[in-house]
């Protein structure tokens, strides 16, 4: 199948360099024209992807109309605070999009005014395209070098269209399930970003194994009663978007969100943080989109409220651990 990735980070280049090795056309285009010229010339993503080398006939781009044109599978791999933006960049570009049979979303987090969802983000703009969202475990690097990875596809239907998409995007290196829970997986990729934050608040502080496995255990609880909330599925949670992706941001010494969570520790400022981050932390902005979203429903999740008082509060990390765990006691 012909396929094009709008965004080259190192998810998007990763899943590129996946999808080129599985014989399909793939194009990826960067959001900067500097950044395609660069690639394009170097053949490497020396900013998010050092180190692997991209194919010669894999496509790199700027302008939209040449690369959609043909497309049939299109990815979103920018980050969710640009995926708005860009969808109008398509709208006002590409002229027709008569052969594209999916849109896959590989971004996570929420749009920060409006609390929406990326799904529902681009069916704003292509209301009769089908919408898919990959998410899971998948730790950019490692897709890259071909190690085996598994992952959650959210399709509407398990019909004969979802298991041709499955068999695409699937490899003896990186094994693809199918789930109807949107909305779900879409979820578990936000929340697992959030939780990470505190991981690495734990590892910062240097709380021990006892803490952070009883932090991820009781985030994964509080995962559940927000997912089910927000309309996903319990069992999707247990699965490789929800539990598996969660313990892979959390104790992986690639995860951004753990990191940032970690530095935290070091009595820099989050929003200070933030600034001198070169590549996204998603589960900052998260933490208050979803906070906001909840609160307005009367909802209230201890984890979520003291990572939130920590990164938009500055409230004292030892203040926050002593509110979790002087909390009334309860049954599990």
């Amino acid at each position: 199948m012909n396929n094009c990735i709008l965004g080259a980070g190192a998810w998007g280049t990763s899943m590129a360099l996946h999808l080129h090795r599985n014989g399909h056309v793939v194009s990826l285009a960067p959001r900067r024209m500097e950044q395609a010229m660069k690639l394009a010339s170097t053949r490497e993503n020396i900013d998010y992807l050092p180190g692997i080398q991209l194919p010669d006939s894999l496509q790199i781009g700027f302008e939209l109309q040449p690369l959609l044109m043909e497309a049939e599978l299109l990815f979103f791999a920018c980050p969710t605070k640009g995926l708005r933006a860009l969808c109008h960049r398509i709208q006002s570009e590409v002229k027709s999009l008569n052969k594209l049979q999916l849109i896959v979303i590989l971004c996570k987090g929420l749009e920060k005014d409006s609390l929406k969802f990326p799904s529902q983000i681009i069916k704003e703009f292509f209301p009769s395209v089908k919408v898919a969202v990959l998410s899971g475990p998948s730790n950019a690097k490692e897709v890259a070098l071909g190690k085996p990875t598994a992952v959650s596809l959210g399709l509407p239907n398990k019909d004969a269209f979802a298991k041709s998409i499955q068999n695409t995007i699937s490899s003896d290196k990186l094994r693809v399930y199918l789930t109807e829970d949107i909305r779900g997986v879409e979820l578990g990729g936000i929340l697992k970003n959030i939780y990470a934050i505190g991981a690495g608040l734990c590892d910062g502080l240097d709380l021990g194994d006892n803490a952070k496995s009883a932090f991820i255990t009781r985030a994964l609880n509080e995962m559940f009663h927000i997912g089910c909330e927000l309309g996903g599925q319990k069992e999707t949670f247990l699965g490789l978007s929800g539990s598996g992706d969660l313990m892979a941001t959390c104790f992986g010494d690639w995860s951004r969100n753990r990191s940032f969570g970690e530095s935290i520790v070091k009595n820099k400022d989050s929003f200070e943080l933030m600034c001198e981050q070169k590549t996204v932390v998603e589960g900052y902005n998260t933490v208050k989109c979803l906070y906001e979203m909840l609160e307005s429903k009367a909802l209230n999740y201890p984890i979520l409220n003291e990572l939130y008082s920590i990164l938009y509060q500055a409230k004292p990390l030892k203040e926050s651990i002593d509110s979790l765990m002087n909390r009334h006691l309860k049954s599990e």
